[in-house]
């Protein structure tokens, strides 16, 4: 009975269709030398196949390569190790080099040692990564660099408003405060009472503006006590409970670090305010070794964190400021279970 199978019908199939076809390059080096290869190999390097045969290697390597290509073709001759997958640097016809990734193994061709390979021309994709990689950084570095004026920005808005304003309300109270002692009508009296009510309520809200614009405890006292302050207006404003545990000494913590972490940790308590609807959200302050971590729970309706990752601004805020400080920050969150925010910073 014939055989029917085609996958055991091996003597069958035309392998040299199939290797002359093939996408990725095949080639042969016995005595360094070409002594086969398929159009597509032949192709990414500029010749023939019948111009390649016979090929040294010193005349398709750069010559700043050649040691390395040299050594890892001993190595698989050698069978230490037989197989190799790396990317090579390959010189075209017309001169310009080329980055190959090849996967070559030790054969017997001829009743000698070879080294049969496979291969791709990976330069554009490399090139591709790499200006992938440059506009990251270049990415990386703008925004830091917006954030470090953001910060800066921010800081004297808080200390001309604090001071400036808060000054001229100030005044404007005590002038109000003198003239209330001067006027002899009730009707005068109460528009003058009202305006100095007025003048306080507006002295607390600039104090408020300075202090969302720039936390006086980080200049003045250290990221716990202002940490402390958010949590009890948090409580106060959207009745949620809290608790801190502060067991870090902050101080050991720049300046710098101090405020990212502080950014972080806010942007995280603006998310439970607007989407979390927890009823308690429980902070840690601590150090590992020589790692300082904010730990931040809350018991609220969770998310996907896998995807709302990629989407939420927010979250990418908090991922470049904490690549901003080499900090690694974790969230871990799903569906119904509340949130985790992790974040670990290296201390001074």
């Amino acid at each position: 009975m014939p055989n029917t199978d085609p996958l055991l019908r091996s003597a069958e199939i035309p392998f040299d269709a199939i290797v002359e076809q093939a996408v990725a390059g095949i080639y042969v080096i016995q005595d360094e030398c070409f002594v086969y290869c398929n159009q597509r190999w032949a192709e990414m390097l500029g010749y023939t196949p019948q111009e390649m045969h016979g090929c040294h290697l010193t005349k398709l390597v750069p010559a700043d390569f050649l040691e390395e290509v040299l050594h890892k073709y001993y190595l698989r001759l050698n069978a230490d190790p037989p197989s190799i997958h790396f990317i090579t640097h390959g010189l075209h016809r017309l001169g310009h080099e080329l980055r190959i990734e090849v996967h070559g193994t030790r054969i017997i061709y001829r009743g000698r040692p070879a080294v049969m390979g496979v291969g791709v021309d990976v330069t554009e994709r490399l090139r591709n990564e790499e200006e992938l990689k440059r506009s990251r950084e270049q990415l990386q570095a703008l925004t830091a660099y917006t954030n470090a004026k953001l910060e800066e920005q921010r800081l004297v808005f808080a200390r001309d408003i604090h001071d400036l304003l808060g000054g001229m309300l100030t005044s404007i109270k005590m002038d109000a405060t003198r003239v209330m002692r001067r006027v002899g009508t009730p009707e005068l009296q109460e528009l003058t009472r009202g305006l100095i009510d007025l003048t306080q309520k507006t002295i607390e809200a600039v104090k408020e503006i300075s202090q969302e614009l720039r936390p006086s405890e980080l200049d003045h006292l250290d990221l716990a006590t202002a940490i402390r302050r958010e949590l009890r207006e948090f409580s106060e404003r959207f009745g949620v409970a809290h608790s801190l545990q502060a067991d870090a000494p902050t101080l050991r913590l720049s300046p710098r670090r101090a405020t990212a972490i502080y950014r972080v940790f806010h942007e995280a308590m603006t998310n439970v305010a607007r989407h979390a609807d927890a009823s308690r959200v429980e902070v840690q302050l601590k150090t590992e070794g020589n790692q300082f971590v904010l730990d931040l729970y809350d018991d609220g309706v969770g998310f996907d964190s896998a995807t709302l990752a990629n989407t939420s601004l927010g979250l990418l805020s908090m991922m470049e400021r904490s690549r901003d400080i080499a900090a690694l920050l974790k969230i871990d969150s799903s569906p119904g279970c509340g949130a985790r925010l992790t974040l670990t910073v290296p201390l001074l």
